[in-house]
């Protein structure tokens, strides 16, 4: 089977790998440095799996720039190309799937187009009628950044779907469905093969749900923390029970990340008209956080805060929509200074914030500092540390 993925971030990649286990893979995309990286079996991005799999499995991937040689003749174009999500617009940006679909149209009509980038509810049933492409099926993804592979090697549950007025489709999911299941290595596995805008909405609320919990033992920690309460010991007897379970339960400064807020924000505008409390709720929640935290440093009227770490979490190197970044924006509003230690950064400078290099200056020089999760780095200074990190895990 010949395979085309457009897109060669963590669900592309991961993608790409999984089915090049058994299949003929072409990864795509308009960064020749990351194309550079993945034909030198390194990863671009981090995640032990890719980087290993990368490194010690024989693979039939390879990547191109070349739209040419990528989209001849496949016999399916998987598109996980980023959709993110436009404030003024209320909506995802859909371009980049829209791009790589016009050039599908116009080299290989008559593939079958898999949808792995989130997309609004009711967006593949939509484009069905834009592009004259014979098959667009949409499956969505439920991976974790930085464990992306492994939760494609061991998937919670696999979900193709086909637009609902094509029921000859079915097949086809049912075939892809089938790639992805081979290249997994745990096999019991649930397979769903819905129509494709109740699988949008499967993505989309299952999303919001992991934003609800988030926020749930956040608002918990706020109250806790008001009223001079353990947290720790709350959540703990709390987390005993099986319906509610110890897990996604550690305090943070907020949900942040490519996926949580822009899920969110998109599913509370695909309600529209829609009687609903809770989805705008679960938003506004994650804005009140990030004010609570804010507000809680402000109170020691600190000259100078340090924010060791942009990244969500441990073993990612990825800071988009990180929530830490709104609080630094309300902090430089009150005129306190802040400077950022992220080893990830090479420049002195990120959005107009001083970035310090060396961890033993940024620790001497910060009056207080923030970190979302904790680290050995910060273990002589945690008098200076403000962290709703309990329980030391991602």
């Amino acid at each position: 089977m010949k395979i085309t993925v457009a897109g060669t971030g963590y669900v592309g990649l991961s993608i790409s790998i999984l089915l090049a286990q058994h299949n003929d893979v072409i990864a795509c995309d308009i960064m020749q440095n990351k194309v550079d990286l993945i034909n030198s079996k390194k990863s671009p991005i981090v995640d032990k799996e890719i980087s290993e799999y990368l490194e010690t499995k024989p693979l039939k991937l390879s990547a191109t720039c070349d739209a040419e040689l990528a989209y001849k003749n496949p016999d399916f174009v998987v598109i996980a190309t980023p959709t993110n999500y436009d404030s003024e617009k209320n909506f995802f940006d859909t371009s980049s799937i829209e791009a790589v679909l016009a050039i599908v149209e116009k080299k290989c009509p008559d593939t079958t187009v898999v949808i792995k980038s989130t997309i609004p509810v009711g967006y593949t049933e939509g484009i069905c009628k834009k592009f004259k492409i014979k098959n667009i099926l949409f499956s969505p993804e439920f991976l974790r950044e930085g464990h992306a592979l492994y939760d494609n090697l061991y998937p919670s549950r696999i979900v193709v779907s086909y637009p609902k007025d094509r029921l000859e489709l079915s097949a086809k999911a049912c075939e892809f469905a089938e790639l992805l299941h081979q290249g997994a290595i745990k096999k019991e596995v649930e397979i769903l093969t819905p129509n494709c805008t109740e699988a949008e909405a499967i993505k989309l609320f299952a999303n919001t749900y992991l934003a609800l919990r988030v926020a749930y033992f956040n608002e918990l920690d706020t109250y806790a923390e008001v009223r001079g309460l353990n947290t720790k010991q709350i959540i703990q007897g709390i987390s005993l029970d099986p319906r509610i379970g110890d897990f996604y339960n550690n305090p943070s400064f907020g949900y942040g990340g490519y996926c949580l807020p822009k899920d969110t924000k998109q599913l509370l505008a695909n309600f529209n008209s829609v009687p609903q409390n809770l989805i705008q709720a679960i938003v506004d929640s994650n804005r009140t956080r990030k004010e609570f935290i804010a507000h809680q440093i402000l109170a020691s009227k600190p000259e100078t805060v340090g924010i060791y770490r942009l990244t969500m979490k441990a073993n990612s190197d990825n800071f988009r929509q990180s929530s830490i970044q709104d609080i630094m924006k309300i902090l430089r509003g009150e005129g306190v200074e802040v400077v950022i230690y992220e080893p990830t950064l090479t420049s002195d400078d990120f959005e107009h914030f001083k970035v310090e290099h060396d961890l033993s200056a940024f620790k001497k020089n910060c009056d207080v500092i923030l970190a979302n999760r904790m680290s050995d780095d910060l273990s002589d200074c945690k008098s200076k540390v403000y962290t709703r990190d309990l329980f030391s895990r991602d």
